[in-house]
């Protein structure tokens, strides 16, 4: 059974305060493009708010079948929370975790990242040495739920470092993603604007 996580409960503040998965790409909210992409290939998708007053702000997904709404159980430590959350109510072995503010993923580059795992405890895209994506990639279950049991750093890439994790060169997707806008994410009004030529309403 294949996962899939949304990170959803970032404060945006690089946004004016705005929820960036209710940007919108192409006239299609960011948070629906992530689920119309990833519903095909993944069993169940889990969208991580940060508490409950904003998991209500989701109830237009509440209906989609296979999405799963949750919050953060352990509350303002960033990505690593909202995937401990996720994993809690997740039923694959294998997760795909991605940010909500990627609104072009690719279905094509995500089912290769699943397909390479193969005895690894995760598959990262990487850029170069010190660029990855560790959310747009793939990890395994088991080895998230050891490592956040009893984490003592709050970074990625200090639990990518403690698992058995493998890389993946991004250029090796341009076959099936020429431009490699699966990696694009949005972080400000002027971005959005930017992708989207006009400015956004």
């Amino acid at each position: 059974m294949r996962s899939a996580i949304i990170l959803a409960g970032g404060e945006a503040k690089r946004a004016g305060g705005r929820e960036k998965y209710r940007f919108r790409y192409d006239g299609v909210q960011f948070i629906q493009r992530l689920i119309n992409s990833l519903s095909g290939i993944t069993d169940e998708i889990i969208v991580v708010a940060r508490d409950e007053d904003h998991c209500s702000s989701f109830k237009d997904l509440q209906d989609i079948s296979g999405v799963v709404v949750v919050c953060d159980i352990r509350k303002k430590i960033g990505p690593l929370g909202g995937m401990h959350a996720g994993i809690q109510v997740c039923n694959g072995e294998l997760i795909f975790v991605t940010a909500c503010d990627m609104p072009c993923i690719h279905s094509e580059v995500v089912t290769r990242l699943f397909d390479s795992i193969n005895g690894h405890d995760a598959v990262i895209p990487r850029w170069n040495e010190e660029m990855i994506e560790p959310l747009h990639a793939v990890y395994r279950k088991s080895a998230l739920t050891e490592y956040l049991v009893e984490h003592k750093s709050l970074s990625i890439r200090s639990l990518i470092r403690s698992i058995d994790a493998v890389y993946v060169d991004v250029e090796s997707f341009r076959d099936v993603d020429p431009d490699l806008e699966t990696f694009m994410n949005i972080n400000s009004l002027e971005e959005l604007e930017r992708i989207n030529g006009t400015p956004d309403k």
